[in-house]
């Protein structure tokens, strides 16, 4: 990689850990529950961890997906447990809770990744509310109650880490054809990070990663990200590797805090670009599903 990659690298993406020693040292002998654990950057994340001596619990919908990255991990010396369950059903997660507190106790790390990205014109929407429902349900809904389900052992236990695998698409301003998405990430990040205070009170630290772009099959269906820099599954798992080594309240690129502030202080000009850019999408037939 040549100076000005690095560069863009530093400003575009968050700073990340890849250095097995220290992930080891943080997550050897201790269990590590990984969701959307199938594809991407939760497949990633479970070999990774595994690598570092955890013992990884697998959650997806996906159960031969699951079955093979678990026989995977085990193949290659580490542990590995699969736990197909669909968390857009509030029953099938009751279950999983069960299930993880009979056979675990109380988890150490929660890595909380699956998700479900979305982005649809409106005027593709009108007749699409399961558009809403589905996204509500996997980005926001599904997180929430599989944490309730397994935090009262964590607290009671005394300790333990919620990884949050968000988006830095709920620290800047909405953009057009995003919506659902970003309304349902967002509704969860704001959730955790106002019970993030209750939990440290009982020793379980909460840190919220806020990735850019990783080039996952979700990006697929938006063909102008492929242009945008970005990480790959490995490399974002090197950013939730330092999550678990170091901690810290939040991950994100160094460009959200301006941003951020950016959003506040040129928030008209920014809704007039938003307009624009809206313009273009749609007109160029960017925007159609």
């Amino acid at each position: 990689m040549n100076v000005a990659a690095k560069a863009i690298d530093r400003l575009a993406n968050p700073t990340r850990i890849a250095d097995l020693d220290r992930l080891r040292s943080a997550v050897s002998g201790k269990t590590v529950l990984v969701t959307g654990a199938s594809y991407g950057v939760g497949e990633a994340t479970a070999r990774r961890l595994a690598a570092a001596q955890a013992t990884v619990l697998l959650v997806a919908r996906s159960a031969d997906r699951l079955s093979d990255l678990a026989a995977s991990i085990t193949a290659g010396g580490g542990r590995a447990c699969a736990y197909p369950a669909d968390l857009t059903d509030e029953a099938a997660i009751g279950s999983l809770g069960t299930r993880l507190a009979d056979e675990h106790g109380a988890l150490d790390i929660v890595v909380s990744n699956a998700g479900k990205s979305l982005r649809r014109s409106l005027h593709h929407q009108y007749d699409r509310p399961h558009d809403f429902q589905r996204t509500i349900a996997i980005n926001y809904l599904g997180p929430i109650l599989l944490l309730l389900a397994v935090l009262p052992a964590m607290r009671e236990a005394g300790g333990g880490h919620i990884v949050n695998v968000s988006s830095v698409g709920v620290r800047v301003p909405p953009g057009p054809q995003w919506g659902a998405y970003q309304a349902s990430k967002g509704a969860f990040d704001l959730w955790l990070r106002s019970v993030a205070p209750e939990l440290h009170a009982d020793g379980v630290e909460v840190t919220s990663v806020y990735f850019g772009l990783v080039r996952t099959r979700m990006i697929e269906p938006t063909p102008i990200l492929r242009r945008l820099p970005g990480l790959h599954p490995d490399q974002a798992a090197d950013v939730i590797a330092k999550a678990v080594i170091q901690r810290p309240r939040t991950i994100a690129p160094a460009w959200t805090g301006p941003a951020e502030l950016a959003s506040v202080a040129l928030a008209g000009p920014i809704d007039r670009a938003a307009r624009l850019w809206s313009r273009y999408v749609v007109g160029s037939g960017q925007g159609r599903p």
